[in-house]
């Protein structure tokens, strides 16, 4: 990879570039509420059926759109459509508003444990969504800032 490729634009990252911007937080696999009135999107502690709690990452990731329909596939030409509803600290979120990615990112420190070092993980946090009731969904509501 190239040195300090994660400055770039994201249309100019390589597949592995692409894949290494990823800080390891987990918290683009919870699930999340959004009011149709306002487009306020909120998170829960109710993490993807294919989320590992202690690794923070996809159990299946090469496959996780077979396995969850649902589940967004970033790409530069998708955030766009999808930035709004990542996380605050996300890199792609971030790179896309043309901000820094944080020091605390693995990129900047070496350190594939710096995101949960640093408090912005989500390992060993969450409830696997198929124990909650997606109508109870709600009751797991976060605050950003505190996950």
């Amino acid at each position: 990879m190239r040195p300090r490729f994660w400055d770039r634009p994201l249309g100019d990252l390589t597949s592995e570039e692409w894949e290494a911007l990823c800080d390891g937080c987990g918290k683009c696999c919870l699930n999340k509420l959004e009011d149709e009135d306002t487009g306020e999107v909120v998170f829960t502690r109710v993490a993807c059926r294919l989320f590992d709690d202690t690794t923070c990452r996809c159990a299946n990731y090469e496959i996780r759109k077979g396995i969850v329909p649902e589940c967004v596939v970033l790409t530069p030409k998708t955030m766009a459509k999808t930035a709004y509803f990542m996380p605050t600290t996300c890199a792609y979120r971030l790179r896309h508003e043309g901000k820094p990615i944080p020091e605390w990112h693995p990129l900047r420190t070496g350190d594939p444990n710096s995101t949960a070092k640093a408090g912005h993980s989500v390992r060993n946090a969450t409830v696997p969504e198929f124990d909650v009731p997606e109508e109870e969904w709600e009751n797991y509501v976060v605050d950003e800032g505190d996950l």
